[in-house]
């Protein structure tokens, strides 16, 4: 290489090389764990301190859901298998219906579990993927973009703003200006320059998960959907969740595994209402007009405390 040339550097935060990992390729097996744990360690504090549009972002989801809105990420690669992920695991965890929070990710399904990177590109399609899912004013529309530039989700933000709906964006890089415009809520988690650069699957990816863990845990806790930090909205779906939900109601009304597994039958497997029918001593009809009426908040309907943690 001629002396003095120097390769154009790429503004996109997670596209530029990261100076401390520069001889990776030379480390040990336990020497790659510890740079890549170092690098790690650096997360969390990056997404605290974003912990205000994060909780705008709360503040919205939960308007959303109480006015009988839905909830959307939309993203591509990496960041769109990660909305899906969050999105699907709301049904199992907080006894959503599935369309309350939905995952869409540029080249549909089948990018889930094979590359289909160049589905960002085709910008039009999330106009239509949007259009499928009938989004709508009253919706809220997240999306995720590592590099913060991607052009399927900057699309997607602009027709969710057509649309009515309200947006957010989640960048691990600043956004263009164009995807800024039609951003409500901006939520950007710097986390700088990858280990493996560009591997965006790294540290932005971990910082992502842990911003869309936080957005749709706290707007289901702010539902609800705890007693404390009980999981009570959960549906027992296989073994493993029917012994939490049992464990669950003999934690909190004191009661035998048997009278729990009776109660939860009663209220068709839902703990929270099981809960309320025996504090409330009322019909399951009875416990979910209680419920409703306390805005889904447990406490409020029982008027009594989670039991101590032992």
């Amino acid at each position: 290489m001629a002396s003095g040339h120097k390769t154009p550097k790429d503004p996109r935060v997670t596209e530029q090389r990261n100076p401390r990992t520069a001889d990776i390729d030379l480390a040990s097996p336990l020497e790659i764990v510890d740079i890549i744990s170092a690098e790690d360690r650096r997360i969390a504090d990056v997404v605290h301190g974003q912990r205000e549009p994060i909780a705008r972002a709360i503040e919205e989801a939960e308007s959303t859901f109480r006015r009988g809105g839905r909830l959307f990420y939309v993203g591509a690669g990496t960041s769109g298998r990660l909305g899906v992920l969050d999105a699907s695991e709301m049904p199992p965890t907080y006894g959503t219906d599935p369309d309350m929070v939905q995952g869409i990710i540029a080249g549909g399904y089948a990018a889930l579990t094979r590359s289909q990177e160049g589905a960002e590109d085709t910008i039009e399609n999330a106009v239509k993927d949007l259009n499928e899912r009938g989004v709508k004013k009253g919706d809220f529309v997240i999306g995720i973009a590592a590099s913060g530039t991607t052009p399927y989700v900057r699309r997607a933000l602009e027709h969710a703003r057509s649309l009515g709906a309200r947006t957010g964006l989640v960048a691990c890089s600043p956004p263009a200006p164009e995807a800024i415009a039609v951003t409500d809520i901006l939520i950007q988690p710097i986390t700088g320059p990858e280990v493996v650069t560009g591997s965006t699957r790294m540290k932005a990816g971990t910082a992502t998960k842990l911003v869309l863990n936080t957005i749709t845990s706290g707007a289901m806790i702010r539902l609800g959907k705890t007693f404390g930090n009980l999981m009570v909205d959960l549906r027992a779906t296989n073994d493993k969740l029917r012994d939490r939900s049992e464990r669950i109601v003999m934690e909190v009304c004191y009661s035998s595994r048997e009278d729990a597994r009776d109660l939860l039958q009663r209220a068709g497997g839902v703990v929270k209402t099981a809960i309320a029918m025996h504090f409330l001593d009322a019909s399951r009809e009875d416990a979910e007009r209680a419920l409703a009426e306390a805005g889904g908040v447990i406490r409020k309907a029982i008027g009594r405390n989670p039991p101590p943690v032992q």
